[in-house]
């Protein structure tokens, strides 16, 4: 398809710089599977699922991803996008043209690492002086919070929060699954008395997540391996409530990504480790999700394109017109909405 069936204008103001306080108390627009818009707030969520539907989370554990490390005389800033071994990372890098094999960097005086190989796109594989758990430290120590970069500012210290879920368990992100960043202990309990399990699986979000989409058409977009696991008890859990008439509600495009890469045919979920390419577009059937809770997307962007994927071409631009006139705060800090997946014969 057409690269540009998925752009639109986003007036500057509506992108939101932090979070709203307390999480839970952003507003949510529902996209019903007729097109039909109810605008919500997320506390609401648990009256708009059912009891035996089921939630699933992206547990995934954000890291201080940003680096900026010294090469000769120079500055080159690192993000870390996908992690190849204990103390190697592909990153991508600005300037990376500094860059060559065998190339020193210098992140801090207890901290180096060694450009191992190059790649297309400003790609590099560094490797640390360092690995696993200290590794982690040292990125704590010296790294900064992977802000996406239509936030115009520096990341501090409430940003160590406020980037991360409150189910984070498993460190390997460089971006937040942000849906889940409206999640509170308080909608939690609201959701178990409500009779909704949650299940959790992970995605490592990687920084491709915020690459434009340069190609003029989708066929041409070359999606960055993030790597993901579903466990064998979250996949039966999952399909257990699907049989019995529940349905999945997934928190986040990450978590639907790696739901359909675990998806049968059939949409029942088998056990799955490794990494997933998958791209979503109109015309590909998504499986595993009957209902998805996501934030504002950019224009042109991968994830436009899969919540379009989801719930039609048509009736998403018409829900972002809506957000945009009504004041909705768009991106990864601002507020929510739940898709219903569409009529498989409504087409994109």
């Amino acid at each position: 398809m057409r690269v540009d069936l998925f752009d639109f204008h986003l007036p500057p103001e509506r992108i939101a710089d932090r979070p709203a306080s307390p999480r839970d108390a952003a507003r949510l627009l529902h996209v019903a599977a007729d097109g039909a818009l109810s605008d919500r707030a997320v506390l609401d969520l648990p009256a708009l699922l059912s009891p035996g539907d089921v939630l699933v989370l992206n547990d995934t554990r954000v890291i201080p991803a940003r680096l900026f490390a010294r090469v000769g005389q120079g500055r080159v800033e690192l993000m870390l996008h996908r992690r190849v071994a204990p103390d190697a990372w592909w990153a991508f890098a600005r300037p990376a043209k500094k860059l060559k094999p065998g190339t020193a960097l210098a992140i801090a005086e207890d901290l180096s690492a060694t450009c191992v190989e190059t790649g297309e796109g400003g790609e590099v594989l560094v490797r640390f002086d360092r690995a696993g758990a200290d590794l982690m430290a040292a990125l704590q120590a010296h790294g900064h919070v992977p802000l996406p970069p239509y936030i115009k500012r520096a990341d501090d210290a409430r940003d160590r929060a406020d980037y991360q879920t409150i189910h984070a368990r498993t460190d390997g992100a460089v971006a937040a699954p942000t849906a889940g960043l409206h999640m509170t202990e308080r909608l939690f309990a609201a959701l178990d008395a409500r009779g909704v399990r949650r299940v959790t699986v992970t995605l490592h979000v990687g920084a491709g997540t915020f690459l434009p989409v340069k190609a003029d058409d989708t066929d041409d977009h070359r999606m960055h391996v993030e790597d993901g696991t579903v466990s064998a008890e979250a996949a039966a859990t999952i399909n257990a409530a699907r049989a019995a008439g529940g349905r999945v509600v997934a928190v986040g495009t990450t978590a639907l990504r790696v739901l359909e890469s675990a998806a049968a045919p059939d949409g029942t979920l088998a056990a799955f480790s490794g990494g997933t390419d998958l791209f979503i577009t109109p015309g590909d059937r998504v499986r595993a999700v009957d209902r998805l809770m996501t934030n504002f997307h950019l224009p042109k962007s991968t994830l436009f394109m899969l919540v379009s994927a989801f719930s039609g071409l048509e009736t998403m631009r018409a829900a972002y017109a809506h957000a945009i006139a009504a004041g909705y705060r768009f991106y990864s800090y601002g507020d929510a909405c739940l898709l219903d997946r569409r009529a498989e014969s409504d087409g994109a």
